[in-house]
C-alpha cells in the first residue's frame, strides 16, 4: 500500500478547494482518498489507488466523471468507483461525504458498489448459460463482468492452460526477473472464482455445434451453452530449426513456460541466447540479465522493434540493453541449436546452456474455422464483438474488429483483450455496447517502461519530442497527417491525454 498523503479528510477540507475536474487527494486513516466535485455539483470520494498495481490515481487524468490510471490506463468512475475499463480489476472503495457549511468531511467507508449499479437494459433476455473457451485475459474479464452485472446463469471457463487465469505480462517481466513471487501471477485467486460461482474447467475443446448449442471436450463430455465466447488467444510461432526439441530450449507463453526457464537458471544456466528481437524476446533478455545471465539476442532485423516503434526508439532500446550487457547479433538467424551452443547463419557460434525463442505468436482459430465463422486475418466480429453466428462472440488475440480510427484491426495486447472480454460480456446481457476502446500496451525493459496508445501498422511521418536517452520523450506516428499512435517514456499524463483525444475522435 502506498504511503498516504494530503490532508486528513476526517478533519475537513474547504469545499472551494475541490473543483470539477481536479479531485483533492487526502486520506481517511490509512486509506488514500480522492475527493471529487461532480457535474451536478455533488461530491464523491473514492480510493486513490488503482486496483491493478496500486497506481497513484491522483497523478492520472480526469475526464468528465472518470479518472484514468497513469500507469496502465485503467479507468474508474469518480461517482461510484466502478472499474469501467481494464486493467482495473475491482471497483474503488467508496467513502461517505458530508458537507457542513463550506467544509467537506470524509469519515465513513462505504460498502462495495452494487452489482447492479449500472441500469439493466430494458427487455434484455439473458442467455441461460455462458461458456468461455480460453482462460486468458479476455476470458477472465468476461466472466468477472458477467457476475458484476448480476448475471445469475451458469458461467464456465474452459481452458487448455493449467492453473488460474494469469497476469500474462508478468511472465516475461517481474516474475521471470525474480522480483515478483508466484502468488502475483494469477489475476485473481481461486477463492474469487468460488465466491462468484465461476467454474474453471481445464480441458481442450474439440468440437462446437452451433445449432445444438453444445461443445465437446477432449474427454468426450458435452457441455451446453446459451452464449459462447471464443477467447482462445495466441500461441508462439514454432521454429523449424534443428534442435528446438531439447530440454534447454524454451518458448514463453504460459506460467509453466516461465517456470521451466527459471528452473533452468536455478539448475546452473549461465549463458542464454534469445532468438527474436521482439517485445517478448527483449523483455526476456532484460529479465535474464537481471538474474545475472550472459545474454545474446539474435534477430534478422537491422534494429529491434523498428516495425512497431520506429528507428529512433528501436535504436534507443538496443542501446539500453547493450548498456546492461546484452549482446546483439542482428541481421542473422539461428540455423541449428546444439546441446551447448547455437549456430548462426553467418557461420558463427554462441555458447548457450539456455535458449528462449520469441519470434512472435499466431492466433488460435481452429474452433472458429471449424464452426465456419467469417474470417479475416483472425475471427471477424462486428462492433459488438459478435461473430457471424448469433450468440457466439470472439475477443482477445483472435478477434478482428472494426476499429473506428484504424479500420479493421486485430491487436495482440493484454489490456485490449481484457476490455474486449468486458464488452463481449455486457453485450451478452443486452447492453449493445460498441467496442471502441483505444488500443494500449506497455513494455518493460529494466527500469524503463514504454507506453503505447493507438495503432499504427504503417506511417509516413514520425515526430520525436524530448529525448529517449533522458527517459523523457513522446514519439508520434502519423499517416497523411493523421495521428495514429503515440509512444511515450515517463510521460504518463501525455499518454493518457492522447488516448482520451483519440477516443473523442
Amino acid at each position: 500500500m502506498a504511503k498516504v498523503s494530503g490532508p486528513d479528510l476526517t478533519q475537513g477540507i474547504p469545499a472551494v478547494e475541490v473543483k470539477p475536474g481536479s479531485p483533492a487527494l487526502g486520506h481517511v486513516g490509512k486509506d488514500g482518498v480522492l475527493l471529487a466535485k461532480l457535474a451536478d455539483g455533488s461530491y464523491s470520494a473514492v480510493g486513490a489507488e488503482c486496483t491493478h498495481y496500486h497506481g497513484p490515481l491522483a497523478e492520472g487524468l480526469v475526464v468528465g466523471e472518470t479518472v484514468r490510471c497513469p500507469w496502465h490506463h485503467a479507468c474508474f468512475s469518480l461517482r461510484s468507483g466502478e472499474a469501467l475499463a481494464a486493467p482495473g480489476l475491482n471497483p474503488l472503495p467508496r467513502f461517505k461525504v458530508e458537507q457542513q457549511g463550506g467544509t467537506l468531511f470524509v469519515r465513513e467507508k462505504l460498502g462495495p458498489i452494487s452489482q447492479t449499479a449500472r441500469p439493466q437494459p430494458a427487455g434484455a433476455k439473458h442467455p441461460a448459460s455462458v461458456i468461455i473457451v480460453g482462460g486468458g485475459a479476455a476470458g477472465e474479464a468476461a466472466a468477472s463482468t458477467l457476475r458484476f452485472h448480476g448475471y445469475q446463469g451458469s458461467v464456465t471457463i474452459i481452458s487448455a492452460e493449467a492453473g488460474l487465469p494469469p497476469d500474462r505480462p508478468n511472465l516475461s517481466k517481474d516474475f521471470l526477473a525474480g522480483s515478483a513471487p508466484a502468488a502475483w501471477v494469477p489475476v485473481r485467486g481461486e477463492k474469487y472464482f468460488q465466491q462468484h460461482d465461476i467454474r474453471l474447467l481445464h480441458a481442450r475443446v474439440e468440437h462446437v455445434d452451433a445449432v445444438k448449442r453444445t461443445l465437446r471436450t477432449a474427454d468426450g463430455k458435452d457441455h451446453s451453452f446459451g452464449a459462447l465466447l471464443l477467447a482462445t488467444g495466441a500461441e508462439p510461432v514454432r521454429l523449424p530449426t534443428p534442435g528446438t526439441d531439447q530440454a534447454h530450449v524454451h518458448y514463453l507463453r504460459t506460467l509453466a513456460d516461465s517456470e521451466a526457464i527459471i528452473k533452468g537458471i536455478e539448475a546452473g544456466a549461465k549463458r542464454a541466447v534469445v532468438i527474436g528481437a521482439s517485445f517478448i524476446g527483449l523483455e526476456v533478455a532484460a529479465s535474464l540479465r537481471t538474474r545475472g545471465l550472459e545474454v545474446h539476442v539474435v534477430g534478422p532485423e537491422a534494429r529491434p522493434l523498428e516495425r512497431v516503434l520506429g528507428p529512433q526508439l528501436g535504436d534507443f532500446v538496443r542501446r539500453l540493453h547493450e548498456k546492461k550487457g546484452v549482446v546483439f547479433h542482428l541481421g542473422e538467424t539461428v540455423t541449428a541449436i546444439g546441446r551447448i551452443d547455437v549456430t548462426l547463419s553467418g557461420g558463427g557460434r554462441l555458447a548457450a546452456d539456455l535458449v528462449v525463442i520469441g519470434v512472435g505468436v499466431r492466433p488460435v482459430t481452429t474452433l472458429a474455422e471449424q464452426l465456419g465463422l467469417a474470417m479475416d486475418k483472425g475471427v471477424k466480429v462486428n462492433e459488438y464483438l459478435e461473430t457471424s453466428l448469433p450468440g457466439i462472440y470472439a475477443a482477445g488475440d483472435i478477434a478482428r474488429w472494426p476499429d473506428p480510427r484504424s479500420g479493421a484491426i486485430r491487436v495482440e495486447h493484454w489490456v485490449v483483450a481484457q476490455r474486449q472480454g468486458q464488452t463481449a460480456a455486457r453485450n451478452m446481457l443486452g447492453y449493445r455496447e460498441a467496442f471502441d476502446s483505444v488500443p494500449f500496451f506497455w513494455s518493460q525493459h529494466y527500469e524503463v517502461a514504454i507506453n503505447y496508445v493507438g495503432h499504427a501498422e504503417k506511417w509516413d511521418e514520425i515526430t520525436v519530442e524530448g529525448d529517449p536517452e533522458k527517459l523523457d520523450c513522446a514519439v508520434s506516428f502519423r499517416q497523411d497527417g493523421k495521428l495514429l499512435a503515440l509512444a511515450t517514456i515517463y510521460r504518463d499524463k501525455q499518454s493518457l491525454k492522447c488516448a482520451a483525444e483519440m477516443a473523442d475522435g
